[in-house]
């Protein structure tokens, strides 16, 4: 082994209004709160998300830039979950096979809601 995962670090015009829509996507707690850079997590001393305020960010256009990374987020019902995230500032973008559905983050980073 040559290191330990620490975490996951997105850029992002507003640190602070994207790592509260991830803490309520997630249902992580805030472990560093800083101007320009905010960390979410389940404890401090495990790894997080980091987002990382980058005044030149410009999000990924869906589908022609698909390779970037993106989250996984399990959940029971695509549907319930697809309106909850609306609500919180995402948007739907196109994609999705029955077991999972695409969507933007405010910042425009995509993500998934995924069923198995």
């Amino acid at each position: 082994m040559i290191g330990r995962w620490h975490g996951l670090v997105i850029d992002c015009p507003d640190p602070q209004a994207l790592a509260g829509f991830y803490e309520k996507l997630l249902g992580m707690v805030r472990v560093q709160d800083e101007p320009g850079w905010v960390v979410i997590g389940d404890a401090p001393d495990r790894p997080g998300v980091g987002f990382a305020q980058t005044e030149s960010w410009q999000p990924p256009k869906w589908p022609e830039e698909s390779s970037h990374m993106h989250f996984d987020v399990r959940v029971d019902d695509r549907v319930a979950a697809g309106e909850k995230v609306l609500a919180l500032g995402a948007r739907r973008l196109g994609g999705g096979d029955g077991t999972f559905d695409v969507y933007a983050d405010p910042a425009g980073h995509p993500f998934c809601l995924v069923t198995w």
